[in-house]
């Protein structure tokens, strides 16, 4: 109702230092309650929620406020006063001036205990709730944090392209699109596009970015379309380089989470962040396997785990070492990219690895294969046609070094940092084989 409303901007995490001092506040209004002679309401803005207390004796403001509905975006303008009774920081805002800027719909299409489809149908409402706010407050910590460490290590920030002319690892798993008069891939990985950058003398290179996996999945852990973290080191003499490296590189990354973030994510998610102990533990396929038939489990599959599998073995490890982190190791090449390099002694196994957190892969890496011929002949020996191929071998006829890398998926580290049931949880918009919208 205000055309004077000042310019400037004070937000509820600022209040505290305000007392007896004119603000404006920009916000949502989360609860309004009327009285006889006052009204109250909840204002929500991304550092907390404050309580504006408005008397009913200023006719214009009141016939203003009666118009306004909850999740309403507001400008308000008032004075900071000291109210110990409020349990909203113990403070209040005394009304004297607002702007509504949108009116929310009377009915809310979600309430908070509404089931998730609901909420990804709805998500310009339910991102409005602090946990999910907090969910990306912490995502983006998390990458900082990440980026920070590849930048001690010296690595180099890359963006390779999601429209490719042949598919990046499976055929059976992309998503075809019509390019001009041909046919173009999404991109399941930046993989090829990572070694290239190491054929190309980079050594170190990272990306975040999506990828898109064409596979007909229901469970909580896969997306059609997601955010990859994908890095890839030269030189390199083993997997365990990688492993050591990736261990670290997480340990750093959930420390400083929980430096930020810690007593926030306790008090919304119940949850303590604590940073890994290092080294985390490592078994071969074998031993795992051996495991996992100690415990009466059946595979259904003899050259990788299952989810029942990995959630089993996990429990196992825990328990033993007290460890929520185990590295996998050495799985069959059958079950393995052809690019992955296998051990001299044992050409049916990978210097493969994949990483599990509480029962839960997080990671796929591996020792590439960087001799030509022995590439070839890995996917000669798959059936694979060259010539679909051929911008990916051309890589390695000029010489590269030996490297490996991994990919680690964004979305599970959130669903495993903040205990989420569903890893639609904490992605944006959710992307499955039955959603693709909003």
């Amino acid at each position: 109702m205000s055309d004077t409303l000042p310019s400037s901007r004070s937000l509820v995490s600022d209040l505290p230092r305000c007392i007896g001092q004119r603000v404006t506040l920009r916000g949502f209004a989360e609860a309004i309650r009327d009285q006889k002679r006052m009204r109250f309401i909840v204002l929500r803005d991304p550092t907390g929620k404050v309580q504006l207390t408005q008397s009913k004796d200023q006719a214009v403001l009141t016939a203003a406020l009666d118009a306004l509905t909850p999740e309403s975006a507001v400008i308000v303008t008032g004075t900071v006063v000291a109210a110990p009774a409020v349990k909203l920081g113990g403070l209040e805002v005394v009304l004297e001036s607002v702007e509504i800027c949108a009116l929310a719909d009377a009915h809310l299409p979600i309430a908070h205990d509404s089931g998730l489809d609901k909420w990804i149908d709805h998500r310009q409402v339910s991102l409005r709730y602090p946990e999910q706010q907090l969910v990306f407050a912490v995502q983006t910590t998390l990458e900082e944090a990440m980026r920070a460490f590849w930048k001690q290590q010296g690595f180099r920030e890359i963006h390779s392209p999601k429209l490719m002319g042949t598919a990046s690892e499976s055929g059976s798993e992309v998503f075809a699109v019509k390019y001009f008069d041909t046919t173009a891939f999404l991109a399941q990985s930046p993989q090829f596009y990572k070694q290239m950058a190491i054929a190309g003398g980079m050594e170190k290179v990272f990306e975040i970015g999506p990828v898109f996996r064409a596979e007909p999945s229901f469970t909580s852990r896969h997306e059609t379309e997601f955010t990859s973290i994908d890095m890839e080191i030269g030189w390199i003499e083993d997997h365990h380089q990688l492993m050591a490296f990736e261990e670290r590189w997480l340990a750093y990354a959930i420390g400083t989470v929980a430096e930020v973030h810690g007593p926030e994510i306790e008090l919304l998610f119940g949850i303590r962040i604590v940073p890994p102990a290092l080294p985390f533990p490592r078994v071969t396929f074998a031993e795992a396997n051996e495991i996992l038939a100690q415990l009466g489990h059946v595979p259904t599959r003899q050259d990788d785990l299952d989810a029942e599998g990995e959630r089993l073995l996990c429990e196992r490890i825990a328990t033993e070492t007290g460890h929520e982190f185990v590295f996998i190791t050495d799985y069959p090449a059958s079950g393995r990219a052809f690019y992955h390099m296998r051990h001299e002694d044992r050409p049916d196994l990978t210097k493969g690895f994949d990483l599990l957190w509480r029962g839960l892969e997080i990671t796929t890496g591996a020792q590439r294969e960087h001799r030509y011929d022995r590439l070839v002949a890995q996917a000669e020996e798959r059936g694979m046609r060259l010539d679909s191929l051929s911008d990916y071998l051309d890589f390695f006829r000029f010489g590269c070094p030996p490297h490996g890398g991994m990919g680690v998926g964004l979305g599970r580290i959130l669903m495993r940092l903040l205990n989420a049931a569903s890893i639609r949880e904490v992605t944006l918009l959710s992307r499955t084989p039955k959603r693709l919208r909003p």
